[in-house]
């Protein structure tokens, strides 16, 4: 007979705080045959679509005697991985103390062990656990558990069967599931010994992007290094295979201090997916091929003792803030979907400490120096990577001006060298000057125009700059207001509603709209939205009103939209029609906020009209109108009427709406008495 030696307290939570995600269990099993040496595991899903199927967790690793099991794996908090002593093979055990493993127990009602101890071959150790006969006993002492010893001609290893799930593992947690097993190792073929198989057909299409890797098809390699006395170095390697910028711990880190951390190896590769770069070179797959491969394992990943831990480099999880770097100087490119990498480590003293859900490693000196590590390699290779860009760009500017420079020369030698009268010489020269001085006046339009958008994109910068971090702090704010508002409900009772009920609501719903906020110009500067396509314009709209409506809500404006029964397509790119509305849902908003007299009703209204060839599209509201301004005004950069506006909102409309073909007029009070704008599209024609 063996004593079950779990608390009460701890047992009744298994499975359901420690383990907030489903796959989570799995993968804590799997780290367990990791941690056995095993070299083969097979996890079987069976029926797991639907509440109480089951799992199976299968190695080859070696087992456990009955010491094992009842020392350890029954056990919290005095698991035999504790001691850190390295495997056979060489592992350093990843677990913490068994709460991951008897957590992912707990999602089932019954469990079975069946273990094969490489020390006893031809003995089979069995151990059933039925958690309903835990929840009727008053205590857990109150259990007993039998472990049978028999025969059995199954080579050594352990099976580990939960069944009658009390979740679901649908298609999409399968497929998550199966992203986990392969990143264990997996894309990055290194030489573990370990390669977990997932019985489920969503694992083997994903098994197909990990053996079509595309590593070789990036255009940067990054390898950084940190050795046992904290000191780095980095290099980066073009796609020919070369090195072409080194760096030593100075350069990486800007000063003499060593990193207080672990020794690691950082690697990232970086790819380049504009079509036109395709053309320079041979490369293994396509744009959307490669682009697919990076959606399903992209990212820059924390690899603990050759097992990945979690959710380091998974989408959402920008850990190493590529896409803060990417939004500081989007020349060097890399973002997270443009990228993929690990770090790993050994870390043989244990300074990095799991979290008890399982999910990252606590933030303590040693981790955060890791991750200051990796993001100082970052930063190194985008200062490397744009001065290299400016260097490009100066040379292109002096090759531009000789160019110019020669094909004068050229066109005085050539008239020259022409036999015609002195007369139509001097008057092809004249028009000749002429035609130098319209292209000087249009450089000049547009050098205007180029330190317009500049001070556009500085701004563009630094709002995602301003939403990136502001993340963080309204995380902060979320998790006070809901500790405060469980711990007021528990000791106020029923004076919590009277006393702090509607401030803890008020607070809530603020940090929700500053995480609304927060979002909106990181999702107008996604890149894929400045690419030239068909646009539908009446889905333009409901995005953009979509996302205002935080904005739209705390104004208290309503928005009516009429639209044409057919959809309106027009040929350019969605960032040019959502400038357009946004600027204008801006404009609309302002002059409410501005109005002189108070609008009981505030509204706004779009409505679309499909002619023979083109789109009219009207936009009005009920504020203040246009006032203060010359019609011909508004159109002009700088021109605002709102105090500390930057006038440049209408002139973006402009460009935009002429950058599409198209015309737009403005009505400084029209239906609604506000301000109302027409603008003219050119359709798609229609086969």
């Amino acid at each position: 007979m063996v004593n079950f030696k779990f608390s009460p307290d701890i047992l009744s939570r298994l499975g359901e705080e420690l383990l907030p995600n489903p796959d989570q269990g799995i993968m804590e099993l799997v780290k367990n045959s990791y941690d056995a040496d095993a070299t083969e595991c097979r996890i079987e899903l069976i029926d797991t679509d639907t509440v109480g199927g089951t799992i199976i967790v299968s190695d080859n690793g070696v087992g456990m005697d009955l010491n094992s099991i009842t020392d350890g794996w029954l056990v919290i908090g005095r698991s035999k991985k504790a001691a850190r002593k390295p495997t056979k093979l060489g592992r350093l055990p990843v677990g913490d103390k068994g709460l991951g493993r008897l957590a992912a127990l707990r999602q089932g009602s019954h469990v079975i062990l069946k273990t094969r101890p490489a020390a006893e071959i031809g003995y089979e150790y069995s151990l059933h656990i039925d958690w309903d006969i835990f929840s009727n006993a008053k205590v857990v002492e109150d259990v007993s558990l039998s472990c049978e010893k028999s025969e059995t001609h199954y080579p050594q290893g352990t099976d580990t069967i939960i069944k009658n799930l009390s979740f679901r593992l649908g298609k999409r947690e399968a497929q998550r599931l199966a992203r986990e097993l392969l990143l264990l190792a997996d894309p990055f073929n290194s030489e573990t010994g370990f390669r977990p198989k997932l019985i489920s057909s969503d694992f083997t299409e994903l098994e197909k992007l990990v053996q079509n890797a595309y590593f070789d098809d990036a255009e940067y390699k990054l390898e950084a290094y940190l050795n046992d006395e904290g000191e780095a170095n980095a290099r980066l390697i073009d796609w020919k295979g070369e090195t072409i910028a080194e760096a030593d711990h100075k350069t990486l880190s800007k000063t003499e201090n060593r990193y207080q951390t672990v020794p690691a190896k950082l690697e990232i590769w970086f790819f380049v997916l504009q079509q036109q770069s395709f053309t320079r070179r041979e490369r293994i797959g396509t744009v959307k091929e490669i682009s697919n491969w990076l959606e399903a394992f992209g990212g820059v990943h924390l690899y603990h003792r050759e097992i990945r831990v979690k959710p380091y480099g998974d989408p959402g999880n920008d850990w190493l803030e590529i896409n803060l770097l990417r939004s500081r100087n989007p020349e060097s490119r890399p973002s997270t979907w443009t990228t993929i990498g690990r770090v790993t480590t050994t870390d043989p003293y244990d300074s990095l400490i799991q979290k008890t859900d399982r999910l990252g490693l606590i933030e303590n000196e040693a981790f955060s120096e890791l991750r200051k590590f990796a993001v100082d390699a970052l930063d190194w290779v985008r200062n490397f990577r744009s001065k290299e860009s400016e260097k490009k760009r100066e040379q292109e500017k002096r090759n531009i001006s000789q160019n110019v420079e020669e094909a004068k020369v050229e066109v005085d030698r050539t008239i020259a060298a022409l036999e015609i009268p002195s007369a139509s010489r001097t008057q092809i020269l004249r028009v000749i000057q002429n035609y130098e001085k319209i292209k000087e006046s249009e450089t000049k339009s547009l050098q205007e125009d180029v330190l317009l958008y500049r001070s556009l994109a500085t701004a563009g910068t630094t709002a995602a700059l301003f939403a990136h971090e502001s993340g963080k702090p309204v995380t902060l704010i979320e998790r006070s207001t809901d500790r405060i508002a469980k711990q007021g409900q528990k000791l106020l009772a029923e004076k919590y509603a009277k006393s702090i009920g509607e401030a803890v609501e008020i607070l809530q719903r603020s940090a929700q709209s500053l995480r609304s906020f927060a979002k909106f110009p990181l999702h107008l500067l996604k890149r894929a939205k400045r690419k030239s396509t068909t646009v539908d314009v009446h889905e333009v709209i409901e995005g953009v009103i979509t996302l205002f409506n935080p904005f739209l809500e705390e104004s208290k404006v309503a928005v009516k939209k009429s639209f044409s029964d057919d959809v309106p397509l027009v040929r350019g790119n969605i960032a040019l029609l959502e400038a357009i509305l946004v600027n204008l849902v801006t404009n609309s908003l302002n002059s409410f906020n501005f109005n002189t007299s108070p609008i009981l009703q505030r509204q706004i209204t779009i409505n679309t009209k499909l002619l023979s060839s083109h789109l009219e599209l009207r936009f009005l509201d009920n504020g203040s109108g246009i006032i203060g301004l010359e019609l011909d005004e508004i159109w002009l950069p700088g021109r605002s009427t709102t105090p500390g506006g930057t006038g440049l909102g209408l002139t973006i409309t402009k460009d935009s709406v002429t950058d599409l073909g198209g015309q737009i007029t403005a009505i400084p009070n029209g239906e609604l008495g506000g301000a109302e704008f027409l603008i003219i599209l050119p359709l798609v024609e229609r086969i």
